[in-house]
């Protein structure tokens, strides 16, 4: 039979199993350290400083061999994969982006940033000129009359947009 005493709350509860004393001061909850607190890392790609917990970043350097980056820099690695349609491993592909990376890292600004500005420009108009087109709702080529004579789908501009002072 199990007996307690409750009236004075600095006595204690016996029971046949276990002696408990009431007023005893519970023991401090012990920090875990296995991975739930984030902690600073540095993307090696990039610099980039992110905060994640030991067991993402233990997950992100198994697959990228060894090396933490970041969200950014994964989705560049990925898509250069994707890019250059699957010719090249992941592990190709991300010396490829960290290169890329280092040498944007290293490099000093231009001297003339207008000229770089500029030839960056003539750059991507080239690559977009030579990329293939896509099919558009309307097509730009000249409609046929029903003499078979090519006539231009062009507005002709009647007057001028300004107005005269006469």
């Amino acid at each position: 039979m199990t007996t307690s005493l409750l009236s004075d709350p600095t006595m204690l509860i016996s029971t046949p199993e276990v002696m408990i004393a009431s007023h005893q001061p519970s023991p401090a909850p012990t920090t875990q350290t296995s991975g739930d607190e984030p902690e600073p890392v540095t993307c090696d790609c990039c610099g980039l400083t992110e905060e994640c917990t030991q067991s993402y970043i233990e997950m992100i350097r198994e697959r990228y061999m060894g090396k933490w980056i970041c969200g950014l820099c994964s989705e560049a690695v990925k898509y250069e994969v994707i890019r250059t349609k699957r010719l090249l491993t992941p592990e190709e592909a991300m010396a490829r982006h960290m290169n890329t990376c280092y040498k944007f890292k290293c490099s000093s600004p231009p001297p003339n940033p207008t000229g770089h500005l500029i030839s960056a420009m003539r750059q991507i108009l080239r690559r977009s000129l030579d990329s293939p087109r896509m099919p558009r709702s309307m097509p730009s080529s000249p409609s046929k009359d029903e003499d078979d004579d090519c006539v231009p789908n062009v507005l002709s501009r009647s007057d001028s947009c300004f107005a005269s002072l006469t």
